[in-house]
């Protein structure tokens, strides 16, 4: 009795949201507002009972193929094919989008709900490989349970939303977001400027969770705060996954971003176990990339509520909830590229490297606001220290070396004042490796002018 008034004043706060942001016609000129906040009304409560179904089958996967789910093993195909299987049966057109990695095949699931306008797509995903040590089931099977049982809800409500739904499943994360940068590299700039908005779900039940809300666009950031505030739960910016998560190349192909995190190996502080609950001083998730990361390893209360937001979005942006405006491209028009693509290894504890691209065609200085966009596969990112070095030979620091950054690779994006250089010349970015133990290399770079 007492969840379902907890739920009745979530979506009284969620309908206030959907009324708050709506500020626009949906297609075929309805009220936004009001069918936004009909559809905040209406939105299910995910039975976790069901999210959970669904990762003790992800586990029995892993368990049956050598403890893992990841690129290349037969675990990560019988994966796809379970959420498939469910989507077929569930009245979804699917597809299963092959790419090849490493010399091995591997696959995104891609689920279209028929109808709603495909002018105006939102689009829900999560990564659904673990990596080689463990079953991932947290990592990411907690966000791949939680949006497929959003879709079969889609589905029980016969949903006729105004505006169309996509699901995603992407195919190795954990080597540097190689199945969703595939599919938006695969995708038209034309069918990519349809697709309103790109929800995120990579981690929602950790075992000693926080609630972290993406903070790239300021409605979609607002629709999740306002969501959770209903539930009284605090929430806090998401910075721990920034750039290394599969809506990093959505975000900078110019679609707005959004999602939900319930954290991975940063430690919990004594105000945030305070705010949440749970053990200040131990990381949000300690099995975080290791074989404990198993069907024990989730926090029933996180996954419901998150669970939960998810159907809100889906409900609220689906039926006209306001279109968040889209991030700047990199590539729109007046912006100029300059990329370097080629493999330069880094060595284990050793000096620093290089890669250089050459700026020309450019006039006056370099902007307040330079974008270093860095992919860099490294099995520990604590080890790397990084700068952007000016045609002049003065170095940008982006980023320090730290023993609490345990996470694998640097794929993101840095912002550098740099008008007091010269655009034009050779800029450098500097990579290097200060600890033992652990290897990688630049894979590409780019500055965005």
């Amino acid at each position: 009795m007492r969840r379902s008034r907890v739920r009745r004043s979530a979506v009284a706060a969620a309908a206030v949201t959907a009324a708050a942001v709506a500020t626009f016609l949906v297609p075929g000129g309805a009220s936004a507002s009001s069918t936004a906040r009909q559809a905040a009304l209406a939105a299910p409560d995910i039975p976790v009972a069901n999210v959970k179904a669904h990762l003790a089958q992800l586990q029995s996967i892993a368990t049956a193929n050598g403890g893992n789910r990841a690129h290349g093993r037969a675990g990560y195909k019988a994966s796809a094919d379970y959420v498939k299987g469910k989507l077929d049966a569930a009245g979804f057109t699917t597809v299963l989008q092959s790419y090849t990695y490493n010399g091995a095949t591997s696959w995104n699931v891609i689920a279209d709900w028929p109808g709603g306008d495909t002018a105006h797509t939102v689009m829900v995903g999560a990564h659904l490989d673990s990596v080689t040590a463990g079953p991932g089931i947290n990592d990411d099977g907690s966000g791949s349970a939680g949006i497929l049982e959003t879709a079969l809800a889609v589905s029980r409500a016969g949903l006729q939303p105004t505006k169309h739904l996509r699901f995603g499943w992407w195919g190795t994360e954990e080597a540097g977001m190689v199945g969703s940068k595939n599919y938006v590299n695969s995708v038209s700039s034309s069918d990519r400027s349809k697709i309103e908005a790109y929800l995120n779900f990579d981690m929602i039940g950790s075992p000693n969770p926080g609630y972290f809300v993406y903070d790239d666009n300021a409605a979609l950031d607002t629709l999740f705060k306002n969501y959770f505030s209903g539930l009284g739960v605090a929430t806090e910016p998401e910075t721990e996954g920034d750039g290394r998560s599969d809506h990093s190349p959505f975000k900078n192909a110019g679609i707005a971003v959004g999602g939900l995190f319930s954290g991975a190996d940063y430690i919990k502080t004594a105000a945030q176990a305070a705010k949440w609950g749970g053990t200040s001083g131990q990381a949000f998730d300690r099995c975080y990339h290791a074989s404990c990361d198993t069907s024990a390893n989730i926090d029933d209360t996180a996954l419901d509520r998150m669970s939960d937001a998810i159907a809100y979005a889906i409900w609220t942006l689906g039926a006209g909830g306001s279109t968040p405006s889209p991030s700047p491209s990199p590539t729109t028009p007046g912006g100029n590229v300059f990329e370097n693509t080629a493999d330069v290894a880094i060595p284990d504890a050793g000096a620093a490297v290089t890669s250089s691209v050459t700026v020309s065609g450019r006039t006056g200085n370099a902007p307040a606001a330079l974008q270093v966009g860095v992919d860099i596969k490294h099995t520990w990112r604590g080890d790397l220290v990084i700068d952007l070095v000016a045609p002049d030979g003065t170095a940008y620091r982006l980023k320090n070396s730290s023993s609490n950054d345990s996470a694998d690779n640097v794929v993101t994006s840095y912002t550098v004042n740099a008008s007091a250089e010269v655009a034009n010349g050779t800029w450098k970015l500097k990579v290097q490796d200060v600890a033992a133990q652990d290897t990688g290399y630049i894979d590409s770079w780019k500055l965005t002018f």
